[in-house]
């Protein structure tokens, strides 16, 4: 039988102080899913280097429009990515760099192990 490892009193408030409110952790929770689908990657890996519209991604990911913007509606539900409409065109963008920073991190990781 495995024997439990017991916290100290220091290292149980540190605990107790980092994690998350389940509130947040919910959050984390649905923003990591949004990075759990390939197109959606691929989506935010072409958004990374510039804002387009879902003509563009369709030609630059060859895939079909409609798989795209369902994609998209969920990344901009997640709060990943942002719409401006010009005239009838509508171009999306990486709501903050930071995404740009977990997919490279992400990336680097990966290619470490």
């Amino acid at each position: 039988m495995k024997e439990l490892l017991l916290l100290n009193e220091e290292q149980q408030n540190l605990l107790e102080n980092y994690m998350p409110t389940e509130n947040v952790l919910k959050k984390i929770a649905g923003f990591f899913s949004s990075f759990s689908d390939p197109t959606r990657i691929k989506i935010i890996t072409a958004l990374c280097v510039s804002e387009m519209c879902v003509n563009d991604l369709s030609i630059v990911l060859n895939m079909n429009q409609t798989t795209i913007s369902h994609q998209l509606k969920l990344l901009k539900d997640s709060g990943i990515v942002y719409s401006t409409r010009f005239g009838k065109i509508i171009y999306y963008k990486l709501c903050d760099e930071n995404v740009n920073n977990i997919i490279s991190e992400g990336v680097d990781y990966l290619l470490a192990n």
